[in-house]
């Protein structure tokens, strides 16, 4: 079929990119019809600025036209009718995209959507290539995401730790320098212009920078604090200096004016310098119970001088004539409100939640009475975990700033690896952005590892696709998905999923509770005797010819992880920490062994770290 493009001159790079993704893929499912098609494609602008991405697709045999208010939106009207019409984007590896043949006769599409919410988007966190960076940005408009974090000022920390093989001692470092960081992520930068994608930036590390350290990651500098700096650290345990060696996590003396004015001028400076930034975030240390303890500090609160700090930067960003958005962060000591301030400007802040201790056992929940805000206990907090007590704190921001916010979560940052089968957190992610508006919220951002894919990326597919439209069932998503993914016998696949996600903890795999526990104990013996006999359904599956389709060839790895975590999380909570390690050392063998052949799929750094520090294993030798 001959498929003609039509954009307006005028027209953005992603609407020309659409333009493209659309002849392409189109031309691969009609394959040898004949005919002629030609496609318009356009940009109306909302007359209210702010609204989520909205789009119209009309198409027949000859002729359609794709509408967005915005570049991005036309993209997704895209990726949105190809799928309508068959096409599944279940991973970010190309070859599990799903492209079916039709015929032309099935080009009938009207329809027009509007997004549920305006922030829809994930962070990068983890071990990443390269190529999984590319990957992902290319995949995350397919699935209804329109948002990319590119954390501190160089995401530098998270290749590094890919191409330093960080946490696998079966591989050594490959060539790597901080200039190739920088140039990967303006390589990122620029593919995600071509998409129209939104940029958000740096958030940690400003900190640091304030006391003359280059903070792009959370390691520890080798050289002691400057002494003319050392004023402007926080005072803690009566000493000021770089808290535990770390840049990123030390705090300042915010009682002190040279840190205030050398902290607004570096974020005025970036922002003036970096007009491609779409949403600015600006952080404190990303550590707590290590804010400073000086007298004029204790006078007030670390949310109320944060606030002032705010309102300088705006003044400043305004003097300059900059509109920038900045997003601040409610974290840690931040969750508590100020008591006095309160931000001049609330057009130009985004207000961001970030629960990072909370449970991912369940979805969010409004009680209609809320607990009250425990006091606050200067360098004594404890993170909540229970829900409620986390929308406590939001709740009370909320009296306060009434501008636009999105949550920041974290359910695959850590509590994946809790969950076996990914069927729970799924439903947990959809429980949560159904939630959203009644909690005031107007999107979410995952922080999250790119490579959070074992045994599929279904959870990621539902939380792109929910936050696309609140209205879709988790039910309807899990049949698209795993259809596509797995064929007829996905029922087979969804129902051992299930089961594994019923056997799962993911608090017990983030350090919450006792490790001596004896359901845990009977639940991973349970888990064992499952993938034991999920066997004969792999077999049945296994052709002379390989797998059918990449997605059986996880669930064969997966099983054979599990076998190994399984063994490991029962020793531990059976209380024997010393077998516990030996069994935690024979999955961290296979997980390193394997990881060129899964890397897409495992962030095999990750894992390690989370079940060291925070399940608990004793690592011993490597």
């Amino acid at each position: 079929m001959n498929i003609k493009t039509i954009c307006p001159p005028e027209a953005a790079g992603a609407v020309t990119f659409a333009a493209a993704e659309l002849s392409a893929y189109l031309e691969r499912m009609l394959g040898e019809e004949d005919g002629d098609l030609t496609v318009y494609f356009e940009v109306h602008p909302d007359s209210k600025p702010g609204l989520p991405d909205w789009f119209s697709v009309e198409l027949n045999e000859t002729e359609g036209l794709i509408v967005g208010n915005r570049s991005c939106s036309v993209l997704l009207g895209v990726y949105d009718c190809l799928r309508r019409l068959g096409c599944r984007f279940l991973a970010p590896v190309k070859s599990c995209e799903v492209a079916p043949a039709i015929s032309r006769r099935e080009l009938s599409l009207k329809y027009e959507h509007r997004a549920s919410f305006y922030h829809r988007g994930v962070c990068i966190e983890g071990a990443d290539s390269r190529e999984n960076v590319l990957e992902f940005i290319d995949w995350l408009p397919k699935v209804g995401y329109n948002s990319f974090f590119l954390q501190f000022k160089s995401p530098y920390i998270f290749y590094a730790r890919w191409y330093e093989h960080r946490g696998n001692p079966l591989r050594g470092p490959e060539p790597f320098t901080q200039a190739d960081a920088q140039a990967w992520m303006e390589e990122a930068e620029r593919e995600m212009a071509r998409r129209g994608l939104l940029l958000h930036k740096v958030g940690h590390g400003w900190t640091g920078e304030v006391l003359g350290c280059t903070a792009q990651s959370w390691d520890a500098d080798p050289e002691p604090l400057a002494e003319e700096k050392r004023p402007l650290a926080a005072l803690v345990d009566g000493a000021r200096g770089l808290y535990q060696g770390v840049p990123a996590n030390t705090n300042l003396c915010f009682h002190n004016g040279d840190a205030v004015d050398a902290f607004a001028a570096l974020v005025t400076e970036y922002a003036r310098t970096h007009s491609n930034v779409d949403y600015l975030h600006v952080w404190l240390a990303d550590a707590y119970n290590n804010v400073c303890e000086c007298q004029g500090c204790q006078s007030t609160t670390p949310s109320d001088q944060y606030v002032e700090m705010l309102n300088e930067m705006d003044r400043r960003l305004t003097a300059e004539g900059l509109d920038t958005k900045i997003v601040f962060l409610l974290y840690q000591e931040l969750l508590w409100p100020p008591i006095q301030a309160q931000l001049n400007n609330p057009k130009r802040f985004i207000l961001m939640f970030a629960p990072i201790s909370r449970t991912f056992e369940q979805s969010y929940q409004m009680e209609k009475k809320l607990p009250k805000i425990p006091l606050y206990e200067r360098n004594h907090i404890t993170l909540p975990t229970d829900l409620s007590e986390n929308l406590t704190f939001l709740r009370s921001w909320q009296k306060q700033f009434q501008g636009d916010s999105f949550i920041y979560d974290y359910p695959l940052g850590r509590a994946h690896y809790g969950d076996f089968g990914y069927v729970k957190l799924a439903r947990v992610i959809s429980g949560d952005v159904k939630r959203l508006k009644e909690l005031g919220l107007n999107g979410y951002i995952s922080c999250q590892e790119l490579r959070a894919g074992l045994p599929n990326f279904f959870p990621n597919y539902v939380l792109g696709r929910t936050l696309m439209d609140e209205n879709v069932d988790v039910n309807q998503l899990m049949k698209e998905y795993f259809s596509a993914a797995y064929g007829e016998d996905w029922p087979a696949v969804a129902d051992f999923l299930f089961r594994l996600s019923r056997l799962s903890s993911t608090d017990y795999i983030n350090g919450k509770g006792e490790r001596e526990n004896k359901d845990i104990s009977a639940r991973m013996e349970t888990v064992r005797e499952l993938c034991l006999d999920f066997i004969s359904v792999l077999d049945a599956h296994r052709g002379p010819a390989g797998w059918a389709t990449p997605f059986w060839e996880m669930l064969e790895y997966h099983r054979e992880y599990l076998l190994k975590l399984s063994r490991a999380l029962r020793r531990l909570a059976q209380g024997d920490r010393e077998r516990a390690g030996e069994s935690w050392r024979a999955f961290r063998h296979l997980v390193c062994e394997k990881e060129p052949d899964f890397q897409p799929w495992l962030d095999v750094y990750r894992v390690l770290e989370v079940t060291e520090n925070y399940t608990g294993f004793l690592p011993g030798q490597p």
